[in-house]
């Protein structure tokens, strides 16, 4: 069976506590804007996966009982920095299972100021799921007192510098790239473009990557209304379906650990196979590809992540990006909203941020952000821990 997001809808990202709601405040303006956008009442949704980290066990129904109380089954999901395109994972489930014909899918998170430290990464590194990361990590570059995500990442972005020589001005100019795209988002966290000397120029999180190339802590919440094929026939909602073609998630293997390098231990062989799954599944390749929302925590990633998703060669990401290929004009155009490093980053509210984003560019609804022509677009989301998932999208 098939299925379509029908309706989407997010709030504004923005830095933590600098406005005065709760979650469920955020979840029902986001859940709201996708139902309103399906034009589908809450009264139809037979199922509600509820993606978040950093709330407590339930949270998910506090968030969505604002919205009704149906009595409609409600799912707390939580796998790290992929936790919202998990949630859309198990609502794509449902309906392709023929269990349920409407499903909403939510993301939320209400974070503190900061860097990461607990919660999701955890605080006791000696019990935290993402002991074994940091390990590999450790063990080869030694553990320091820069954030431990930015240090894993970093340590990544030096192993790519020494293996390929790829270069500070590349990893710069992942961030002037999705910093430039973001000025065109009414939704990013910042909206302020940089040059790369800017970038490279800015304050030091952990060699080599700047602030201006790490994604922020956020609060922020997004939706989507999944549907099977039969309600989009009855209801008429075939001018603005946008069809899930395929959709794959994967976790570690013995290959993220194999060789003790932090390339491999923050994902990239996840994400690779990820994406040859749903290439498989989709018959769809990158080249067909127009649009692509992905997770660029630091900028290291987005260059790891070209390479795992097939658009390059391994090693020339640093040049694909330099190349102008990754933006508007160029062959693909990578991170419209502005990515994590200039949209935002609410853990539990990124994946499907990131199908909110492309269900817009696929219906011509982006405005001044729009990517001309698109006609099929793919999102990456990926956590440590590890779970990478690949989403590929086509306008029905």
């Amino acid at each position: 069976m098939k299925s379509y997001i029908v309706g989407v809808g997010m709030t504004r990202f923005e830095k933590p506590e600098s406005r005065d709601w709760q979650y469920w405040d955020m979840v029902k303006e986001a859940g709201s804007a996708a139902l309103t956008d399906a034009g589908v009442p809450y009264e139809d949704v037979q199922q509600v996966p509820v993606g978040y980290c950093f709330q407590a066990s339930t949270a998910g129904q506090r968030a969505v009982y604002e919205m009704g109380l149906t009595g409609v089954p409600v799912y707390n999901v939580n796998n790290n920095c992929a936790t919202g395109s998990t949630a859309l994972m198990m609502a794509r489930q449902f309906v392709e299972g023929g269990i349920s014909d409407c499903v909403l899918a939510v993301g939320f998170e209400k974070m503190q100021r900061g860097a990461l430290g607990g919660g999701a990464d955890g605080g006791d590194f000696k019990t935290s799921p993402v002991a074994r990361h940091y390990g590999v990590m450790a063990a080869r570059h030694g553990f320091e007192m820069s954030p431990p995500t930015a240090q894993i990442f970093g340590d990544a972005a030096r192993e790519h510098m020494e293996k390929y020589g790829t270069s500070e001005a590349q990893l710069a100019a992942v961030g002037a790239k999705n910093h430039r795209h973001s000025v065109n988002n009414p939704y990013a966290q910042f909206q302020d473009a940089y040059t790369v000397d800017e970038i490279l120029a800015a304050k030091t999180i952990h060699t080599p990557l700047t602030k201006l190339q790490c994604s922020p802590t956020s609060d922020g919440a997004a939706a989507a209304v999944v549907v099977s094929e039969r309600f989009v026939d009855e209801r008429g909602l075939g001018e603005t379906a946008v069809e899930i073609v395929a959709q794959a998630m994967t976790t570690d293997t013995e290959e993220s650990f194999a060789s003790g390098s932090c390339i491999e231990v923050v994902g990239q062989p996840m994400s690779r196979e990820a994406a040859r799954q749903v290439y498989e599944r989709s018959g769809l390749g990158i080249d067909d590809v127009d649009v692509i929302e992905l997770h660029d925590c630091f900028s290291i990633n987005e260059l790891l992540t070209y390479e795992a998703l097939g658009m390059c060669a391994a090693g020339e990401s640093g040049k694909l990006v330099e190349s102008g290929a990754t933006t508007y004009g160029g062959r693909w155009v990578v991170n419209p909203s502005g990515g994590l490093i200039s949209k935002g980053h609410p853990l539990g509210a990124t994946g499907i941020a990131q199908a909110a984003e492309l269900t817009w560019q696929l219906r011509g609804q982006a405005e001044r952000r729009q990517v001309p022509g698109a006609r099929v677009a793919l999102a990456h989301n990926i956590g440590l821990g590890g779970a990478a998932v690949v989403t590929m999208l086509r306008r029905a």
